[in-house]
């Protein structure tokens, strides 16, 4: 699922791809339902590849969300991103991940982090499960 949910340099949120051709992508914002292009001079990531650093290796962003949803029971996250201090976000992030690396991920990094885990949430995107793929094709 998070391979096709997009970050946008530039926009705010995060988009689901539609479909593409050459030079330009078709997104739909899970915020607000709207499509609308996406050319090939911007920045655009997939959630699939961006990884969290820790002490000892990357931890993926799939990963992460899998452990804020549990120790959040499904339900977005009550800390306002706007207002919380830097000790609470680094706090909040040691509780779900106790090993990141504090000096790499920074204060702006575990607000987006905050806020995407609860856009997936409340638009239903929230299925942070390894995709079976793999083992389908095991099977053929």
């Amino acid at each position: 699922m998070l391979d096709k949910i997009l970050s946008i340099s530039g926009k705010p949120g995060l988009y689901k791809l539609i479909s593409g051709t050459k030079k330009m992508i078709i997104v739909e914002s899970l915020a607000d339902k709207k499509r609308m292009p996406a050319y090939s001079n911007e920045k655009v990531i997939s959630l699939n590849d961006i990884a969290i650093y820790t002490d000892e290796e990357e931890v993926s962003l799939r990963t992460v969300f899998e452990m804020i949803k549990t120790k959040e029971d499904g339900k977005e996250i009550k800390l306002d991103t706007k207002t919380a201090s830097p000790e609470e976000l680094r706090n909040y992030l040691t509780s779900v991940l106790p090993n990141f690396d504090k000096e790499r991920v920074h204060n702006s990094d575990i607000k987006k982090l905050i806020l995407w885990y609860n856009i997936l949430t409340n638009s239903g995107e929230n299925d942070f499960s390894e995709p079976k793929k793999a083992e389908e094709d095991e099977k053929a």
